[in-house]
């Protein structure tokens, strides 16, 4: 690690085999394990824990009290708000503990996707491009690109674009983003760029 290139609070510790990218800022009484990557322009607030072997994107802001365990991967530009959580085992028991990445069940956030304060991500599922999940759900299956997901069960509510633009439908499933004029088509509940 060279130091010069990323900050690290006086506060925080960064365990051994640990590597960060530029400009990256880890906030008082944050905790990075060994094995992690983190990419360059992240920020992780205050009280973040980075799991051994976890893998972040570039472009990524971690708020306050949340830890990323292994076995979950966050792609760029990903936004985790505060106090929201992973999981990465789906049947823990305190008398039989599951100890080492061969129990952990992946968990994959990718690139854009925005998870509101404290909802809560059951590991196995995938988080897709540019979604959004709202404060306080509870996700349990895969989350589409460009989908707004709210509740317990989360489900889907609505869309929106890239740049976090509701998107209206015609009567042909077309929509634009009205703030950088892609163009989406909803078709059998799957949102793509056209």
């Amino acid at each position: 690690m060279n130091e010069k290139n990323f900050y690290v609070n006086e506060y925080a510790v960064v365990d051994e085999n640990v590597e960060i990218g530029e400009n990256t800022k880890i906030w008082h009484f944050s905790h990075v394990q060994s094995g992690a990557k983190i990419g360059r322009n992240c920020i992780l607030g205050q009280n973040v824990n980075v799991g051994n072997n976890v893998t972040i994107g570039n472009f990524v802001k971690i708020q306050n009290n949340v830890s990323i365990y292994e076995g979950v991967t966050l792609e760029d530009y990903v936004f985790c708000g505060p106090s929201m959580v992973f999981t990465n085992i789906l049947n823990p028991r305190s008398k039989y503990p599951q100890v080492g990445a061969k129990y952990y069940i992946k968990t994959l956030v990718k690139e854009g996707a925005s998870l509101g304060a404290n909802c809560t991500i059951v590991c196995g599922n995938t988080i897709g491009r540019f979604a959004m999940v709202g404060a306080g759900s509870v996700v349990t299956k895969d989350v589409p690109d460009f989908a707004l997901v709210v509740g317990n069960p989360a489900k889907i509510v609505g869309w929106y674009s890239e740049a976090g633009e509701k998107l209206k439908f015609d009567e042909n499933g077309f929509a634009t983003c009205p703030r950088l004029g892609i163009k989406y088509k909803l078709e059998n509940g799957i949102v793509k760029e056209v």
